[in-house]
């Protein structure tokens, strides 16, 4: 499904978005992800396809806001019946417990939402929306509320029961962990829609400096490519030569961005080899997150647990790192 959408207020806003599977538009506060949702659910003013001119009730979408909307007067079956109120009582009733049974939430069908937690309240509005029979399932922050211990555990099994639907599905977000579990990402900046493809192009190959710092492509650092070869190219840059993958419009001489991720810069033996003094070091769940300046730059990396109990590294000492070449990527420097 393409979504084309034009919207003047409250942001100024004009995209093509392919919505395949389970997609995420991934984007910073106020660049106009839930505008976009309520303009296709007909709640704002908008121009475009599908469902153009169609009033709120007649869109076949599934509407999920963030803060659930659920009626706490109404048991977790009331709530989905609510958009069933063209079948008799009855088949309300039997209706409504099916589209909890595909959230895993039937044996909590007669509790009220005060009686729920965050996840199974949430479980119970997207059968809500399921219940409309909609074409495009619209999800506006669907992890907001959950914490990162909870997050795969809550939400990851939704992603499945989705997909198993096969609803397309547009969840706006700002939330990278989301991002790498779609099947399709677009990244909305304050430009516009700058990128879309699948989350492994997207966080290893990001078009702009913009969306590298959005996917977590926290290393970047300037530079200029000095020599091209066959399928490689040598950049001349604050951390000295490197060596790197050669993108289809470089040319000699031009001004770049370098970035890499921090749990691709290795400690073992390869190319691209540096030498510099831990700066700080810090947990990260079962990663250890660490600062290593080479020279005036700072380089993070993370290491997992085997490589922190090899190493046993402490704030002060010299490492050695690797940047493999086939991990480093390059941005043209009029692209930031």
């Amino acid at each position: 499904m393409e979504i084309a959408y034009a919207l003047k207020h409250p942001v100024n806003l004009s995209l093509r978005l392919q919505v395949r599977g389970f997609t995420v538009l991934l984007g910073e506060s106020g660049v106009g992800k839930t505008s976009l949702l309520k303009a296709l659910a007909g709640l704002i003013p908008a121009q475009g396809e599908p469902f153009a001119g169609l009033p709120p009730e007649r869109r076949p979408v599934g509407y999920l806001p963030q803060h659930l909307a659920l009626f706490p007067h109404l048991r977790a079956w009331q709530n989905v019946a609510f958009s069933l109120a063209h079948l008799p009582s009855v088949q309300r009733k039997v209706q409504a417990l099916a589209y909890l049974d595909q959230m895993g939430m039937a044996e909590l069908a007669e509790r009220y939402p005060r009686e729920m937690s965050g996840g199974q309240q949430q479980r119970v509005a997207l059968a809500r929306a399921l219940a409309r029979r909609p074409q495009i399932l619209l999800l506006d922050e669907p992890t907001s509320a959950l914490d990162g211990a909870t997050r795969e555990e809550v939400f990851g099994g939704v992603i499945e029961r989705l997909r198993a639907l096969g609803i397309p599905t547009l969840a706006a977000s700002h939330d990278q962990w989301l991002a790498q579990r779609a099947d399709w990402v677009g990244v909305l900046t304050r430009q516009g829609l700058v990128q879309q493809g699948p989350p492994e192009v997207v966080f290893t190959q990001p078009a702009t400096l913009e969306v590298a710092r959005l996917v977590g492509l926290r290393n970047l650092w300037p530079g200029r490519i000095a020599l091209l070869g066959e399928g490689w190219a040598q950049v001349d840059s604050s951390l000295g030569l490197l060596k790197a993958p050669r993108p289809a419009w470089a040319a000699t001489g031009q001004p770049v961005w370098v970035g890499i991720r921090p749990e691709e810069v290795f400690t073992d033996a390869g190319e691209n080899r540096l030498r510099g003094q831990v700066q700080s070091l810090r947990r990260q769940g079962l990663r250890l997150r660490g600062k290593l300046m080479v020279g005036a730059v700072g380089l993070e990396f993370l290491l997992p647990r085997y490589k922190e109990a090899l190493l046993g590294l402490t704030e002060g000492q010299w490492l050695e790192v690797a940047l493999e070449p086939r991990y480093l990527h390059l941005i043209p420097a009029e692209a930031a």
